[in-house]
């Protein structure tokens, strides 16, 4: 099965090759005529220059000034699954893929580009695309140029792909951010790529029919070379609705790719044997204050998915050896759609200890996905989520985040024999989505790539993200993000994320000191929606887990929320492993650092990490110092800079002749802007974060 339906993509792209752009030879229909040697390859190095006309994109050229072009230059990602398909070493072109590319220097560019300059990806677009190649930002996928008028080489000996004369047009979106939307596709720079293939799958066709295919190892800096099985999350991909209820919320799903890392083959049998890994989904928010990112909460969450049958693919580029079946041989990757992941038939996270991967067989007394005895409605079992959290009019400018995982007990075991090869900790991916929709059915569409071994906490911008592993080698690890923004002169609104990754012992209470005198107001609390209970779910009396707030207790030392005891109700609605709830409050306090309390729900002592709290009354304020140089490095004096309180209030000094400058009397804590002024010069504006003393800052004046 697996060869007749290879073989039918080998015959599509050698018959459609059309659709993938201008190749060297003619596209040619396969038939039973065909013989050859179909190479699928990959990036393994390669560098980028692109020719820009900076000042027109800076907007300060004069009429008589004659167009300079300044080259900015990159290397490639190595290994980027930037994807070309050779047929008998003749190339057949590029197939829809990304390269994420790195500068090798600094540069001054527009504050849009800048921002994203070293976050940049070139992707070949989709067919049936205006423009075969766009360069984007990786993480916000905005497109800042199209490219044309470029010539596509291959030399086989060398596995040299390079392009050439590449135009590069300004996007439509990047002339209006740059306030020219005249300017929309005109040249303002070209491209040239040079990059080093490798082949990641090897296909021989005699007479149309495949003889042969090999998935080749890849020289990687982790390929083959990580000690025990290691599963990661290769990708997360077509998150998408599969039904309704007709109560307020949606059930989703989400696609996963296991990428195994490690040396060892990782065990995939399927149910009743309990060795292999299982998969839940998450779904995050981030929203809130003047640029939506003030909170991310976790909105979503499903039951598992029982993995079967590995797949031999080699989507991670890590060279697959070809072991499949009830083993992930090393190297390979093994899809599930969202469809797959949808079930209906998921089982409970109940039944599973995180850390250990353990959960009884499905051939025992206690199946752990036993459906008898319940009926599925839309929602059943997948990310359930309410209606009024991805209304797009009640969340405008809201962010999201799906986020995929593996459990696995394969991991745990290879740990406990072979101390210090432990790879549990790495098996979480997310990836951003944009939400559209505003009544019972809603549609997603990807923002940039996958963030592999990252949980989506990591994508809340300005969060300080504490690590907390209360029982090392023992149980797993969560953690504690937290933010504090400044909403009006004098109002400090706290805002803390309480997440579990993979600890079983899950977590009841969160407690945050404040200082004497510290006024709180709006004190709230977040969770996601837990499932309702079903028949052998694993939950005391198939109830469910509960979905009651958790209590809140203010002293004048210390604000706690926290859930009933283990002992109370084993059906609680402590924070267990894969989920993430919130903690918030305003202040009329500005912060300082102090303890944060973490207490847990099965087993275990409390355990106390540092976070920004309210201090409970005036702080010392503090100053910030740096230099002012132009472009080339020189010093710029008597330049003003300015620092301006969200609030509107301005602190300002004057540089020395050195370029010097020093502004005291800074209030930590609230959100400021930096810039600075100059005749014949421009500056850009840029938000800065002041906790503390701050020296070494760095502003450049542009001509």
């Amino acid at each position: 099965m697996r060869n007749t339906l290879l073989a039918a993509f080998v015959v599509l792209v050698l018959a459609m090759v059309g659709l993938f752009g201008s190749f060297a030879e003619p596209a040619k229909t396969a038939s039973k005529g065909d013989s050859g040697t179909l190479e699928k390859m990959i990036v393994s190095s390669g560098t980028v220059s692109m020719k820009l006309d900076l000042d027109r994109l800076n907007g300060v050229r004069q009429r008589s000034k004659a167009p300079g072009m300044s080259e900015l230059r990159f290397d490639s990602e190595r290994n980027a699954f930037f994807t070309i398909m050779v047929f008998d070493d003749v190339l057949r072109g590029p197939i829809p893929s990304e390269m994420p590319i790195t500068p090798k220097g600094p540069a001054e560019l527009p504050a849009k580009l800048g921002a994203s300059y070293d976050q940049l990806v070139i992707e070949r677009s989709l067919p049936g695309e205006q423009h075969e190649f766009v360069v984007r930002d990786r993480k916000s996928w905005f497109p800042f140029f199209n490219v044309d008028g470029h010539e596509m080489n291959y030399q086989p000996g060398e596995r040299l792909f390079t392009v050439s004369g590449g135009r590069l047009l300004i996007s439509d979106r990047f002339a209006k951010e740059l306030g020219h939307p005249e300017q929309a596709g005109s040249v303002v720079g070209e491209i040239s790529i040079s990059a080093t293939m490798i082949p990641v799958e090897v296909v021989e066709l005699v007479d149309g029919v495949i003889v042969s295919e090999v998935l080749p190892a890849v020289t990687a800096p982790n390929a083959g070379s990580v000690p025990g099985p290691d599963v990661v999350v290769g990708d997360v991909f077509g998150l998408s609705q599969f039904g309704s209820n007709s109560g307020s919320q949606v059930g989703l799903a989400l696609g996963t790719t296991s990428c195994n890392y490690g040396e060892e083959n990782l065990n995939w049998n399927a149910l009743p044997n309990n060795d292999h890994p299982t998969i839940p989904q998450n779904l995050y928010r981030m929203s809130g204050g003047a640029a939506n990112d003030e909170r991310f909460e976790q909105i979503g969450q499903s039951s598992v998915k029982h993995a079967f049958t590995a797949l031999t693919q080699n989507l991670c580029a890590l060279g697959c050896n070809g072991i499949g079946g009830s083993r992930l041989g090393s190297g390979c990757s093994d899809p599930y759609s969202a469809s797959l992941n949808a079930g209906p038939n998921l089982g409970s996270r109940a039944w599973i200890n995180p850390f250990t991967g353990a959960f009884p067989r499905g051939d025992s007394s206690t199946p752990p996905n036993d459906h008898s005895g319940h009926s599925h409605a839309g929602p059943s079992h997948r990310i359930l989520t309410e209606i009024s959290d991805l209304n797009t009019t009640l969340n405008p400018g809201a962010t999201y985040f799906a986020e995929g995982q593996y459990v696995t007990l394969h991991e745990y075991t290879w740990c406990q024999a072979n101390p210090g090869e432990c790879n549990m900790y790495n098996n979480v991916s997310y990836r951003q989505y944009s939400v559209t929709g505003t009544g019972t059915s809603y549609a997603f569409s990807p923002l940039g790539s996958t963030e592999r071994a990252k949980s989506a906490i990591n994508a809340w911008p300005g969060a300080t993200i504490v690590p907390i592993e209360p029982a090392p080698g023992n149980d797993g690890i969560g953690a504690i993000a937290y933010k504090v923004t400044s909403p009006s002169p004098g109002v400090w609104h706290y805002e803390y994320a309480v997440y579990n990754q993979n600890l079983d012992r899950a977590i009841r209470s969160f407690g945050v000191a404040v200082g004497a005198g510290a006024g709180l107001s709006n004190i709230g609390f977040h969770a996601p929606p837990q499932h309702p209970g079903w028949s052998a779910d694993g939950t005391t009396g198939d109830a469910g887990f509960s979905s009651t707030p958790w209590s809140q207790t203010q002293t004048a030392s210390e604000m706690t929320w926290s859930s009933e005891t283990f002992a109370q109700n084993p059906n609680a609605n402590a924070i267990r492993w894969g989920t993430m709830y919130n903690f918030r409050f305003d202040s009329d306090s500005p912060p300082e650092m102090k303890d944060a309390t973490v207490g847990f729900y099965k087993t275990g002592s409390p355990i106390v990490v540092q976070v920004m709290a309210p201090s409970g009354g005036s702080v010392s304020t503090v100053s910030v110092a740096g230099r002012v140089t132009t472009s080339d490095g020189r010093p710029l004096s008597r330049a003003w800079v300015g620092i301006s309180e969200s609030g509107g209030g301005l602190h300002w000094t004057l540089t020395n002749q050195l370029g010097y400058f020093r502004i005291t009397g800074i209030e930590p804590g609230l959100n400021y802007s930096i810039g600075a002024y100059a005749k014949e010069y421009s500056f850009t504006v840029q938000p800065i974060t002041i906790n503390g003393n701050l020296n070494g800052v760095a502003l450049v004046a542009n001509p």
